[in-house]
């Protein structure tokens, strides 16, 4: 047998190994991951045996040779000055781990596959903490931040652990971190744990935004510990023992807002100039040489922080913690803490139930957006050669963010081109939603399912819930006169059909959302050690805008049962 054919033969051995169980502890259900790596099998074959975890090393860090690290070795609470991080190593679990989910997009992202990281036990026990990549320097970072309109002084990475920095063989560059995986000198009073609830709403969140289109931070794994967890969920006096639960996240760079308020707040000018500029080089090579970059660059962050908000509101999500801690420099959604998505279209709806003020309620998202650049445009005004201008910039917020949220609602009604009239069309499209009760998602989802003619004859069925109740406003058939006339202009120009319509608005609006009883039906069953709604719910919304089965079976696009009305989600985490 001479080599090439011992090379065929090699292959189609490896491509026809039975795939190795899920996770190392058998109350966890393998099958329905063994579903999506079947039909990837041979491109897995290729990945496993190119780059097995046993090998994976982080790369080089770029963050702890260019700026100061904090001198003091010590994991103790701390107040931290002329440093952007400390090192500090996670706090191992006490008891195993069991891998609740993993993210398949997210690990290639690291050049690794599901299958290559569970071959063994290594890379389960780096995603919890456990222990150490052959060079990693773990360390947490510093800053700052206003919370709820109030400068809180120095915040950190009070749970956190960033384990080092990987560039891929695209030549990506992200920054891996774990969130839950214990105390940091920025840990203030807490135990620098996440629970498990939390943990699940954070990895769902962070890839069903993903895969919504909206820039985010990734979720690669979640993994739960019986470690035993005290939280007062509503800080009501009534704590409860819950699990921990680990997510290990990337991000381009997790330098947020709050990373140049707190070198402003302690006149650390020079540090501050020195992250703007690493920035800038990293991720903003365009502007190194423009002679007012600082402008320029604070202009993108106005810009892209206005389509991110504007993005947020056209899938209906809601962050409730809109914090300048929590507002990333690159304009990734990060942080998924009390958030929520729209089921019924109100413009008040608080995600958070420790914000009693709604400061953070779904309408006010643009203006928590336009106070936090306030506050960068503070931050950053030694590095400003003309301030006014700078201000300018700022006032320029409104006014991008309303473009291109209209040019989303555009997108979401199938329409093209621009016509002036077309922000009005959608309002009174919201404001029917509104008066209604109608469902957010599936109200833009069902007009995308039925033509025309059959919406105007009320031609579809009932099935159809959202729409239904569309239906009975007194305004529904002039609106949807409207709407046909609009539509038609385009049919008209011999460039469009009802049919193109439907198929633009099905790709712009998904059938399926992380609803938050769906992320708490998935909590309770992984609560008892049954994952499997938390893994479904993970591959429906890997695909959120095509009709699938399962997701159907499992009542994802049926109306929200009346118990979840008063489901409530807090800070606590």
């Amino acid at each position: 047998m001479n080599a090439l054919h011992m090379l065929v033969v090699l292959v189609v051995f490896l491509c026809y190994v039975p795939l190795l169980p899920f996770s190392l502890t058998p109350s966890v259900d393998t099958c329905t991951f063994e579903r999506d790596v079947v039909s990837q099998k041979i491109s897995i074959c290729w990945k496993f045996s190119e780059l097995p975890f046993a090998s994976w090393r982080f790369s080089k860090s770029i963050l702890l040779d260019k700026f100061p690290v904090d001198t003091e070795r010590r994991n103790i609470v701390r107040q931290v000055y002329r440093a952007l991080f400390s090192l500090t190593v996670p706090t191992p679990l006490q008891l195993p781990p069991k891998v609740v989910a993993l993210s398949p997009g997210a690990l290639e992202l690291l050049d690794l596959n599901g299958q290559s990281v569970l071959i063994d036990d290594t890379f389960i026990n780096v995603a919890c903490g456990n222990t150490l990549v052959s060079g990693s320097q773990p360390s947490a970072h510093r800053y700052g931040g206003h919370q709820f309109g109030s400068w809180a002084g120095q915040l950190g990475d009070g749970r956190a652990h960033l384990l080092g920095e990987y560039i891929n063989r695209r030549g990506e560059r992200w920054e891996v971190q774990l969130k839950g995986s214990g105390k940091t000198p920025y840990s203030r009073r807490g135990d620098g744990r996440a629970v498990l609830r939390s943990s699940v709403r954070e990895f769902l969140a962070s890839e069903a935004m993903f895969h919504l289109g909206v820039p985010t931070s990734r979720a690669v794994s979640l993994l739960v510990s019986d470690d035993r967890i005290v939280r007062d969920q509503f800080y009501d006096g009534h704590p409860q023992v819950e699990q921990a639960g680990v997510v290990m996240r990337l991000a381009p760079s997790w330098f947020r807002f709050g990373s140049l308020e707190i070198l402003h707040e302690n006149g650390e000018f020079d540090l501050l100039q020195s992250v703007v500029d690493f920035v800038i080089e990293q991720h903003y090579p365009a502007l190194v040489q423009a002679s007012s970059k600082y402008l320029e660059f604070f202009s993108a962050v106005v810009s892209s922080t206005a389509s991110m908000i504007a993005r947020w509101q056209a899938v209906g999500f809601a962050h409730g913690v809109c914090n300048t801690d929590n507002f990333s420099l690159l304009s990734l959604t990060i942080d998924y803490g009390p958030f929520g998505f729209l089921d019924k279209y109100d413009p008040g709806f608080v995600p958070n139930t420790s914000d009693d003020e709604g400061l953070y309620q779904f309408q006010r998202q643009p203006e928590a957006g336009r106070f936090n650049l306030h506050m960068l445009w503070t931050a950053m005004g030694t590095l400003f050669n003309d301030s006014r201008r700078a201000y300018k910039l700022l006032a320029e917020f409104d006014h991008i963010y309303h473009e291109k949220y209209v040019d989303a609602l555009r997108q979401k009604l199938g329409l093209l081109g621009r016509e002036p009239a077309d922000g009005h069309l959608a309002t009174q499209f919201l404001e029917m939603m509104q008066t209604m009760f109608a469902d957010y998602t599936m109200s833009w989802r069902e007009l995308s399912e039925v033509p025309l003619t059959d919406l105007a004859n009320s031609n579809f069925s009932t099935d159809m819930w959202s729409l239904t109740k569309l239906a009975g406003h007194d305004d529904w058939k002039s609106w949807l006169a409207a709407y046909s006339e609009r539509t038609s202009r385009q049919a008209d120009l011999h460039v469009d059909s009802d049919e193109n319509r439907m198929e633009r608005m099905q790709g712009a609006n998904p059938r399926y959302i992380l609803r938050n009883y769906m992320a708490e039906n998935a909590i309770k069953q992984a609560s008892n050690g049954d994952y499997s709604e938390v893994r479904r719910l993970h591959r429906v919304l890997q695909d959120p805008f095509r009709k699938q089965a399962e997701a159907e079976e499992a009542g994802y696009a049926s109306p929200p049962p009346g118990w979840s009305r008063r489901l409530r989600v807090s800070c606590s985490s």
